[in-house]
């Protein structure tokens, strides 16, 4: 019977991580072919039905290149942490983690990355086997993937700042929501974002969020020199500054008021 019992257990723990191998795997293929599919259709409703030759200075192949290039940037960005610093907060739960030895958000966030380095590296291994079609060296891609990894701890900093909104207000997710819209637009994940008119591009250039997945998009396909890289990685050392600050902000003035009323 004890013998039973443990075959039981280990086929069910078995099917337990395959589906939810499955299930993590849909959900990088859905979030990255559905984009895809859509700019896809976009690009050939412009140029092939419409006639365009270029669109902002970038033709259709080129427009496909960076649709294809940026499937390996949009999946590593982002994460649903700051909605689980958010209900933390809200439901209580707070206080079983401030004993810990390392901050709150730090331990969130070192507990979910794993998933993000994981898809960074088979994202990474992709881009290798098949950037030769395009011209993306190995080198530039090594570089890009480095920048969007430094994109998303900035967007999670920011993120976790703006899940402190929940010490004041219970549902905050209504700021996190809007957030996560802004930053699908901003951070050319929808449209590359020199389709944004010449008066507009201050908008982008002046947050972050270019630094995600359109930064890195560029510097792949050879559109940004080594030395424009180079700038921008200094430009997100900036934007961790900040962000840092903006954390031990919101927290620090959070936390003086919060008070352990949940579960």
């Amino acid at each position: 019977m004890k013998l039973q019992w443990r075959l039981a257990t280990l086929k069910n723990g078995l099917q337990d991580a395959t589906a939810y191998r499955l299930e993590f795997l849909i959900q990088i293929l859905s979030s990255a072919l559905v984009p895809a599919a859509i700019q896809s259709v976009l690009w050939y409703a412009m140029f092939v039905l419409g006639g365009k030759t270029d669109v902002a200075g970038m033709t259709y192949a080129q427009m496909l290149h960076y649709t294809l290039t940026s499937i390996l940037f949009t999946q590593i960005r982002g994460g649903d942490n700051d909605f689980e610093l958010a209900e933390m907060i809200r439901e209580g739960q707070l206080s079983n983690y401030l004993l810990r030895p390392v901050g709150v958000v730090e331990f969130v966030y070192l507990r979910g990355v794993a998933p993000k380095l994981l898809i960074a590296f088979f994202c990474l291994l992709a881009g290798m086997g098949a950037g030769w079609a395009i011209g993306i060296t190995p080198e530039r891609l090594v570089g890009a993937m480095f920048l969007a990894l430094i994109g998303n701890i900035i967007h999670y900093q920011i993120s976790a700042s703006l899940a402190a909104a929940a010490f004041v207000w219970e549902e905050a997710y209504g700021i996190l929501m809007v957030k996560n819209m802004i930053v699908s637009l901003l951070s050319g994940e929808l449209l590359p974002l020199n389709l944004f008119p010449p008066s507009m591009q201050w908008i982008w250039k002046s947050a972050p969020f270019y630094l995600y997945v359109f930064g890195p998009t560029q510097y792949a396909l050879g559109r940004w020199s080594h030395q424009e890289f180079l700038m921008q990685l200094g430009v997100s050392g900036l934007w961790l500054i900040v962000g840092w600050a903006l954390i031990r902000m919101s927290w620090g003035l959070g936390i003086r008021r919060y008070l352990s009323l949940g579960g």
